[in-house]
């Protein structure tokens, strides 16, 4: 049943749903509160004799305020605060328990390490490791020369930066431009 048609609650707690009561509870009030006079529409007389007498609806009103209040209460927004835990640094800080140790695992563990350690001693006393990192020093210092050229060309022509060609005479400039492209090679 609807909870509109609940007969014995006051006007406040009328909205409260039918399921929050017992049924017996429910069925019993209506059939002694409810008057059918059509098919279509029951009569609800004004004053219950429920209310007026002390009887089975005084706990259940008492069990839905407090119902109401701790729902409430619960539901009550609280400000999200760091709490007593912000300090504590988690489960990750914690050791974790000593495994076993296993003298051949350990054996194999040392002689693979050993053999890592020369093959990388050998790698990197290798010629062609040496000409490599020779090669990749000169292509940062040239490709580093490039760009610094490359701006300093484009500052000449706009007449900004260390470069700037901004107190020379049309001619000076386009001079000084000339010899910047071409320390640079650039066409």
């Amino acid at each position: 049943m609807g909870s509109s048609s609940l007969p014995f609650l006051p006007q406040p707690f009328a909205r409260i749903p039918s399921a929050t009561f017992p049924p017996s509870e429910i069925s019993s009030n209506l059939h002694n509160n409810v008057r059918f006079t059509s098919m279509e529409k029951p009569v609800i007389p004004l004053a219950s004799p429920s209310l007026s007498s002390s009887s089975t609806c005084s706990p259940v009103l008492q069990k839905s305020i407090a119902f109401a209040a701790s729902i409430s209460l619960l539901m009550w927004p609280t400000p999200a605060n760091a709490g007593f835990l912000s300090g504590f640094s988690g489960i990750e800080s914690v050791p974790g328990p000593q495994l076993p140790q296993i003298d051949f695992l350990n054996r194999f563990n040392e002689e693979n390490q050993k053999k890592y350690a020369e093959a990388d001693a050998r790698f990197k006393s290798s010629p062609v490791l040496k000409e490599l990192l020779e090669r990749s020093k000169m292509n940062k210092e040239k490709n580093r020369q490039k760009i610094v050229d490359k701006y300093c060309i484009r500052g000449a022509e706009w007449g900004v930066g260390d470069c700037s060609a901004e107190g020379m005479s049309p001619e000076e400039r386009d001079n000084f431009i000339a010899m910047l492209k071409q320390k640079a090679g650039v066409d």
